[in-house]
């Protein structure tokens, strides 16, 4: 994992210690990331609640869409596909929901419990190419240390 990401890997997992809610502990994670990384503009999740549907779960940052199915957008793409999606520039993706327009970049990483997939991790900024490899190393290992124990 990235070093950057060593201090606020260490504090989410404290933190959710012993906790075995998913919205809780979306909360906690989407809180801790988003006021670690200045470029975090908005950093949130986008739960699995229906057969090719996601809806917004906790975040911070400003409003983001409610609904999205799995069929649009970045996060459709990654709730879909069952992989992160790392998109350097938002506008030269097919089918990109701008749920706010100031986004640039964005990285979703698929959240998987012991179940299937929960949810997706959704993450975006307003400076083009924000995330790189390193990014997806530690998001996609901070997601299934806090949620790959859940039943």
């Amino acid at each position: 994992m990235h070093p950057r990401y060593s201090d606020v890997h260490a504090a989410i997992l404290s933190l959710c210690e012993g906790e075995d809610d998913a919205v809780a502990l979306m909360a906690t994670v989407a809180g801790e990331l988003h006021h670690a990384f200045d470029h975090f503009d908005w950093t949130g999740f986008y739960r699995v609640v229906g057969p090719e549907l996601l809806k917004i779960g906790p975040y911070q940052g400003g409003h983001g869409c409610l609904v999205i199915p799995f069929a649009r957008g970045v996060c459709g793409a990654a709730a879909r596909e069952e992989r992160t999606q790392l998109v350097p520039d938002v506008d030269a993706f097919p089918g990109h929901i701008a749920c706010a327009s100031s986004t640039r970049s964005e990285i979703v990483v698929p959240v998987f419990s012991k179940s299937g997939l929960i949810a997706v991790l959704d993450v975006d900024s307003d400076t083009p190419d924000a995330f790189d490899t390193d990014d997806q190393e530690a998001l996609e290992r901070i997601v299934a240390d806090v949620f790959g124990r859940l039943n």
